[in-house]
């Protein structure tokens, strides 16, 4: 078998899959299927709301589908484990089964279409696209479509970030088809530019050592003035030259002047 065929056989074989795991949990709230070869055999991923109920009583449930995927797809040893939808909004299959079993009750297409948009998007969903077509008022078929947020419709984020699914129902029209599409918000995006600012440490080892700003003095507190102390007064002395001692000066005694001998002899 050329390497061709063996891709086309192996997508139709996953698609039947898909389909059948899809009417057979409707109730459990499928959300999808993933399919890994193993050394051992297939390692089978189902993806629903409630895994109880794909579990079953001791089981039972699971064992049943493993031995149809053995004998109905010719699936070599298929191993099943479940998991539980953590955010069904963002995933497409819950999406559109819950907008065809709306139309299925009998609500109108433009209520299911926006109820179930309004949710994806507050869920915080990047871009979502439903599609509802068929004869929706008139034995004319179109097709009515509900769009919202950023939605690629091509490139690389289209074909790998995308999630899409389709969902077909019965109705006394005709059949109404559903087809989802969901961008959900860890899409990656080539022409996004993230800034990356540089590290604390990097800054700190590049700046120059700086001093540290002066702390600010404390506010004083206002109390009652406190009057200062007069400063004793410095009087100035005059230095004088110390006056010399003044030598004593000898007294002189009066004279007697002795009577003449002319005038005793007189008297």
């Amino acid at each position: 078998m050329s390497i061709v065929k063996r891709f086309i056989t192996e997508s139709i074989k996953r698609t039947e899959i898909d389909e059948f795991l899809q009417k057979k949990l409707e109730r459990a709230g499928y959300g999808g299927v993933n399919l890994s070869k193993t050394p051992l055999g297939t390692h089978v991923v189902i993806y629903a709301m409630r895994p109880g109920l794909v579990i079953g009583r001791g089981g039972e449930t699971i064992k049943e589908l493993a031995s149809a995927l053995e004998q109905n797809f010719k699936v070599s040893n298929p191993q099943i484990s479940v998991s539980e939808i953590e955010v069904p909004e963002f995933n497409a299959h819950v999406v559109a089964n819950r907008v065809a079993s709306a139309l299925e009750r009998g609500v109108h297409f433009r209520r299911a279409g926006f109820w179930a948009l309004n949710q994806v998007m507050e869920a915080g969903a990047l871009g979502a696209e439903i599609v509802i077509s068929g004869k929706l008022t008139t034995e004319r078929a179109r097709f009515e479509k509900f769009k919202a947020g950023h939605f690629p419709i091509v490139g690389e984020p289209a074909l790998r970030a995308m999630k899409t699914a389709e969902a077909h129902i019965q109705l006394k029209p005709g059949i109404i088809g559903v087809r989802v599409k969901i961008m959900p918000p860890d899409a990656y995006f080539p022409d996004k530019v993230t800034i990356i600012e540089p590290a604390v440490e990097e800054e700190k080892a590049a700046a120059p050592q700086t001093q540290a700003p002066p702390t600010p003095a404390p506010v004083p507190v206002e109390s009652a003035p406190v009057e200062a102390e007069p400063e004793p007064e410095v009087q100035a002395k005059e230095v004088v030259d110390e006056p010399k001692p003044v030598e004593p000066k000898p007294v002189e005694q009066p004279k007697t002047e002795e009577p003449k001998p002319e005038e005793k002899k007189k008297e």
